[in-house]
């Protein structure tokens, strides 16, 4: 932002003229002040020698002031102009560092949120892994149960099975010894002992 017509210097006869102007204000104020102290209205008659001295004291005031004048005016202008100026620049300056801060807010902000959407993808992600991960080691937790399940159940029923054809393997055994002790007269008896010492006689 720049304020336009305070960045020139001003120009030499306008502060000359701001200056006669000034001086003659200050001249008539003083000539009122003094014709009033007089207490007269022009009604005395005529022009006098004591006025001709109070123009005179009245030119010499005015040309005073002019000379006194001429140089603190335009230089306090000036000065006042160079304030103005410094201020502008110091507040250009600051405007300038408050947008490089705010763009550089802004890329900070940016970078943020980048690096926040890269972390919950990454987190996500290994969420995802870990998920993945869990379910594979517990399908093979479950596999391996399920196969030591079978071989237990199948060691299970071969050793039940064996009992069993042990226990019918020995109920058949006196069940056929009852039957032959029954069914056995004596005289089978004597022709089945006979048989077997005849074995036992040839071998």
């Amino acid at each position: 932002m720049k304020l336009q017509g305070l960045a020139r210097p001003v120009p030499r006869k306008r502060v000359r003229a701001a200056t006669l102007a000034a001086a003659g204000a200050l001249v008539l104020c003083a000539s009122g002040a003094a014709w009033a102290a007089a207490g007269g209205d022009g009604s005395h008659g005529g022009f006098t020698a004591t006025d001709g001295f109070r123009v005179m004291n009245f030119v010499v005031l005015f040309a005073a002031l002019f000379f006194l004048l001429r140089k603190p005016i335009p230089r306090a202008l000036n000065s006042r102009i160079a304030g103005i100026k410094d201020q502008l620049k110091d507040l250009e300056a600051r405007k300038a560092e408050a947008e490089r801060q705010l763009a550089e807010t802004n890329q900070r902000l940016n970078a943020l949120e980048k690096e926040a959407d890269r972390i919950l993808a990454d987190y996500v992600r290994q969420g995802q892994e870990a998920k993945a991960r869990i379910l594979k080691e517990a399908e093979a937790a479950a596999a391996k149960l399920q196969d030591q399940a079978r071989r237990s159940i199948e060691h299970e029923f071969a050793q039940a099975k064996v009992r069993l054809q042990a226990d019918i393997f020995e109920k058949s055994l006196v069940s056929a010894e009852e039957l032959l002790k029954r069914s056995l007269t004596a005289q089978d008896q004597a022709h089945l002992v006979e048989d077997y010492l005849e074995k036992v006689v040839r071998a």
